[in-house]
């Protein structure tokens, strides 16, 4: 059991990070526990002046040896905040119509068990964290890293015209060595954590594409510039969302021909699982009513054709009439003025009853 916590916790401290600088702390990241301060909008194109980066890291719970590496990298403690970002939001949206909506109420409870949830939480962290180091680099945001160096893309070309690749092999290197990734332990916990973890990364990978631009005389592509770029990340949470509907219960066996014990899915009829697969212990709880896991869905907004039945768990909706106020019958004047009337226009609200 002690060869798994380590592993584990090292992502944990990465997306849980404490940072204590304004009453607009939110408490998110994989334990819940800490306050964060959630950023509303990217952060700046400019790492840390002076040694203000300093400051940021060691406000954020890691271990000695993230906190070294952090230090050395002026832009680290502003990247590491905003993977917090990309994941919070994204994990909200994708789940915005399911009874688990990825809330923060009973996140500690639900990551000391192995459910889907749990596999995806670990997955969407450590895909923010490579997608935010990648563009950081490309940004210009990052000392220790620049563009895109893989073979093949015309970085100097790029460069003349502006254009800078996202660095997403620096970018899962420093990860790796940034959460002490090791060979995977015997332990079963041990070896979905890991896995889920990597099924990020590489859902990340799989959103690189190479992006061309053509110069020339009258739009001809008599010189081309091409460019490795990631996804938005909008993208790679679709994906993991898909992989989490899609995920697969597993068990530990030992291989025959290697004696190593591997992940294997009984539902799999023989097939293998795939490295892109999310993997989970036991089966998730309802979260229809209030537990350590999650506060239910009761007083949930749903949309009455859609997912009201699903949402409220059988137990029926309340119907509210609001009031909305919008801009109507807009006229543009000369010049450059646009007036509107202010319209009300009355809405039907449902919220899924109480337990």
């Amino acid at each position: 059991m002690r060869s798994r916590l380590p592993r584990t916790a090292c992502l944990l401290r990465v997306i849980a990070f404490c940072i204590l600088l304004s009453h607009t702390a939110a408490y998110f990241g994989l334990t819940g526990r800490e306050p964060l301060v959630f950023l509303p909008a990217p952060f700046s194109n400019e790492a840390p002046s002076g040694k203000a980066h300093l400051k940021q890291c060691e406000q954020m719970t890691l271990t000695r040896r993230q906190k070294r590496l952090c230090r050395r990298e002026p832009g680290m403690a502003e990247t590491l905040r905003e993977s917090v970002r990309l994941s919070l939001l994204e994990c909200r949206y994708q789940f915005r119509n399911e009874r688990w909506n990825c809330s923060l109420d009973g996140r500690g409870s639900l990551l000391k068990r192995a459910f889907k949830e749990t596999a995806f939480l670990l997955a969407i962290s450590s895909a923010a964290l490579t997608h935010a180091l990648a563009k950081a680099c490309s940004s210009g945001r990052m000392e220790r890293c620049t563009c895109d160096d893989s073979p093949g893309i015309q970085h100097r070309e790029a460069w003349q015209w502006g254009v800078c690749g996202d660095n997403l092999k620096y970018s899962t290197k420093f990860l790796k060595r940034f959460l002490n990734q090791k060979r995977v332990s015997k332990d079963l916990r041990a070896q979905v954590d890991a896995h889920n973890i990597n099924v990020g990364i590489r859902a990340v990978k799989s959103g690189l594409k190479t992006t061309c631009k053509c110069h020339g005389v009258s739009g001809s592509c008599a010189v081309r510039t091409c460019w490795k770029q990631l996804s938005p990340f909008h993208d790679t949470g679709r994906l993991l969302k898909y992989r989490y509907d899609t995920a697969a219960r597993v068990l530990s066996v030992t291989n025959v021909a290697t004696g190593e014990t591997e992940l294997a899915s009984p539902r799999r009829h023989g097939q293998s699982l795939r490295t892109t697969d999310l993997v989970y212990l036991e089966d998730s709880p309802s979260f229809c009513r209030p537990s350590r896991y999650s506060p239910g869905t009761g007083g949930r907004s749903c949309a009455k054709d859609t997912s009201c039945q699903s949402l409220c768990c059988g137990r029926g909706y309340n119907t509210a009439m609001h009031l909305t106020s919008l801009s109507c019958h807009c006229q543009v004047r000369w010049c450059c003025h646009v007036e509107c009337q202010t319209c009300v226009r009355e809405e039907e609200v449902y919220t899924c009853k109480n337990p």
